[in-house]
């Protein structure tokens, strides 16, 4: 407790020690206080006061050691200070005393900040010319580095991109070491948007010639997807071409298979139906609907392929069902290769079956009082004194959302949730009654538990042919 105490003094004594004094009193100290964290503060705080006597003073003592300033912990807030308050002349000074450090000063951790307020702040094509010419012969070094890719993103901020032009033809000639690497595919995806059409062109035309490589990548995988982001068939064509061929290879890969599964989305429609084509012809389709990617890869091509070209692919697929029913991504696959249940009309916006016989009915806003929400809570609603009666309605309920989530997407309720609230709602409840819940729910479907004199005939057709057309469930 003493010492904090102490050291609360000290720093007060220390904030206090420049309270009263007067700038002039320090003249040829001003360099050795930039480096003194309360020293740094005082001088800033004079910058601001916008004098110019004391900008002249400060800015006399210090230019001469501004790349030192520049990286040190305390004095690269003082040359930001004193780059937002000098006038042309004085901040073409600093800029020309610093340039022939200015790489070593991006890479420093408290430089990197100095140098783009300096660049931040440039305002003349001297200065411009001065910080390009020390940058241009390692623009890579820095876009690979933590500290140097904010130098090279500030410049694509503020330059315009004819004075920009050093960062794009580097970034051209090394396109795989920058799109392979963790800051550089985060650079490159910014030089796409800073870029001018000629400039775009050029970048899109040296990802397309490496795209094979880079899709292939941790971090070249996300380049490519910004190419095809950009929805402009002149870039995204020529690019998802590329990977003619491959299709297969590269849908069993980590990273590649977002990529193809993009290409499949946004792909023209000829330039789709060649990577479906080629995923039909393959000899190893079973073994890509095993694959734990390339299995998502076949479900975006059933979702996005047109009708003939799907019913070749369900085609292709249906005789492997067997084999991988069992699996998780069997189960994904066969609920989207189905057919709709007897008496059900409605289709999925993409043409597909319907996943479910709820799909298509109005589903309210989310408290269960429309479509067959409803009319699922007047099934348990119904004031049935015989218990046998009680569980062959929720037997019926059971069944009927195992039929809204047997394709594998997961239903508004599920049978487990609506039991555990009927649990909630009737605690109770005894043993007995809970064990025939938990056995209808196995045995769900079967004709017996809709013979209940109890279910009418209309919620008997609901839930055993998917046709709620003949109850008023409103």
């Amino acid at each position: 407790m003493h010492r904090t105490a102490s050291n609360r003094r000290q720093s007060e004594q220390d904030v206090n020690r420049f309270a009263n004094v007067m700038l002039e009193s320090l003249v040829n100290e001003i360099y050795s206080l930039c480096k003194d964290q309360h020293g740094c503060r005082y001088l800033q705080k004079k910058l601001e006061e916008r004098n110019p006597t004391y900008l002249n003073m400060i800015f006399n003592e210090t230019y001469p050691h501004v790349v030192e300033l520049m990286i040190d912990p305390f004095g690269n807030y003082l040359c930001q200070k004193l780059l937002e308050h000098a006038n042309d002349e004085q901040r073409t000074i600093l800029v020309e005393t610093a340039a022939p450090q200015l790489v070593k000063i991006a890479l420093n951790q408290h430089g990197t900040r100095a140098l783009q307020k300096m660049i931040e702040h440039v305002s003349t094509p001297e200065q411009i010319r001065l910080i390009v010419n020390a940058l241009k012969t390692n623009v890579v070094e820095l876009i690979q580095d933590l500290n140097g890719n904010h130098v090279i993103q500030k410049c694509l901020n503020r330059l315009s991109t004819d004075d920009a032009q050093f960062i794009f033809d580097a970034v051209s000639e090394n396109c795989v070491a920058v799109g392979t690497h963790r800051h550089g595919c985060c650079v490159l995806q910014r030089c796409i948007d800073h870029a001018s059409d000629a400039q775009k062109q050029q970048l899109v035309n040296e990802i397309t010639t490496h795209a094979f490589t880079l899709v292939q990548d941790p971090f070249g995988n996300y380049v490519t997807q910004y190419v095809l982001d950009l929805c402009d068939a002149k870039y995204s064509d020529p690019l998802i071409r590329r990977f003619s061929g491959n299709v297969c290879t590269l849908s069993m890969q980590k990273f590649s298979s977002n990529v193809i599964e993009k290409c499949i989305r946004i792909a023209e429609p000829s330039t789709r139906k060649i990577l479906i084509d080629e995923l039909l012809s393959s000899v190893f389709l079973e073994k890509l609907l095993r694959d734990s990617f390339a299995n998502y890869v076949i479900q975006t091509a059933l979702d996005y392929s047109d009708p003939q070209t799907r019913q070749v692919l369900v085609d292709v697929i249906r005789p492997i069902l067997p084999s991988i029913r069992n699996t998780p991504y069997g189960r994904r696959i066969q609920s989207k290769i189905i057919g709709p249940p007897v008496g059900a009309t409605t289709s999925s916006p993409n043409g597909n079956a319907p996943s479910s016989p709820f799909q298509g009915y109005p589903r309210g806003n989310g408290n269960g009082n429309t479509g067959p929400n409803m009319l699922v809570r007047r099934m348990q609603g119904l004031e049935i004194q015989d218990s046998n009666a009680m569980h062959a309605v929720n037997g019926s309920t059971g069944a009927a959302y195992s039929a809204g989530s047997s394709s594998g997407q997961q239903s508004q309720h599920q049978p487990g949730q609506q039991q555990n609230s009927r649990q909630q709602t009737q605690p109770q409840a005894q043993n007995g009654q809970h064990h025939l819940r938990q056995q209808s729910h196995h045995h769900q479907g079967h004709p017996q538990y809709f013979s209940h004199p109890f279910v009418h005939q209309p919620m008997r057709n609901a839930f055993t042919n998917g046709d709620f057309s003949g109850y008023n469930y409103m």
